[in-house]
C-alpha cells in the first residue's frame, strides 16, 4: 500500500502513516489490531470483519485465551494468529465504551494503543496497522479519539524496539480526515524526537 493520506517520519526513520478509506482486513502489515470486545468471541464492525476474513482459527485461539484469563479488560491486549489474513498476527484490544468522558475513557483508549505496540515489540513485529478504536459502536467522538491515538503512538513508537512502521487504516473519509488533522496538529508541537509531516497523493 504505497498511497497514503499523510505520514509522520521520525528522525530515527520510523513512520506513522494514515490511509483510507481502506479495509484493514486486506492490510499486509505483519500484525493488524482488532477493536475487539471483552468476550473475544467476535462481534460487529472491525471485529466481525477480521473474524470473517481470517477464518475460524482466530476464534479458536481467542477461545483458548478466554479459557485461561477470562474476559479481556478494556485497555488490555492479546495476540493471536492471523489465520487467512495477509497479516501474520492479530492483536486484539478492547477499547472503552464512551460515557461522556468521565469514566477514564481517555486513559483506557491510550492504553489500548500502548499495549498493542508493547505486544508487537515483544514479538519482534516490525509493522503494525490500527483501526480507529472505540469510534464505532462504542461511541467515542472521532476527533477526540484521533488526538488520543496519534499522541500515544507519537510517544511510544520512536523509542520502541522492533516496531518500525505503524499505519492507521481508516474506514471512511471523515475518520481519515480527523486522524490526519490530529497528526498535523501534533507535528507542530515539540516532540521527544523530531518528525516530518507530509500529506500524500490520496
Amino acid at each position: 500500500m504505497s498511497d497514503f493520506a499523510a505520514r509522520l517520519t521520525f528522525a530515527n526513520g520510523k513512520t506513522l502513516e494514515f490511509h483510507g478509506p481502506a479495509d484493514i482486513t486486506k492490510e499486509p502489515a505483519e500484525a493488524i489490531v482488532n477493536a475487539a470486545n471483552s468476550s473475544l468471541l467476535g462481534g460487529g464492525g472491525v471485529d466481525g470483519a477480521i473474524h470473517r476474513a481470517g477464518g475460524p482459527s482466530i476464534l479458536e485461539e481467542c477461545k483458548r485465551i478466554v479459557a485461561q484469563i477470562g474476559s479481556l479488560p478494556a485497555g488490555k491486549a492479546v495476540l493471536t494468529t492471523g489465520g487467512r489474513l495477509n497479516a501474520q498476527y492479530v492483536i486484539h484490544t478492547v477499547g472503552p465504551v464512551y460515557r461522556g468522558g468521565e469514566q477514564h475513557e481517555a486513559e483506557t483508549l491510550a492504553s489500548c494503543y500502548r499495549e498493542s505496540v508493547r505486544i508487537a515489540a515483544d514479538h519482534r513485529i516490525r509493522s503494525l496497522a490500527f483501526p480507529s478504536i472505540s469510534t464505532g459502536a462504542f461511541g467515542y467522538p472521532v476527533h477526540e479519539a484521533a488526538e488520543i491515538a496519534v499522541s500515544t503512538i507519537v510517544q511510544v513508537l520512536p523509542p520502541c524496539t522492533h516496531v518500525e512502521h505503524v499505519r492507521f487504516i481508516l474506514f471512511d473519509l471523515a475518520t481519515r480526515n480527523a486522524y490526519v488533522g490530529a497528526a498535523e496538529k501534533r507535528s507542530r508541537k515539540p516532540l521527544a524526537i523530531s518528525a516530518r509531516f507530509e500529506k500524500g497523493p490520496s
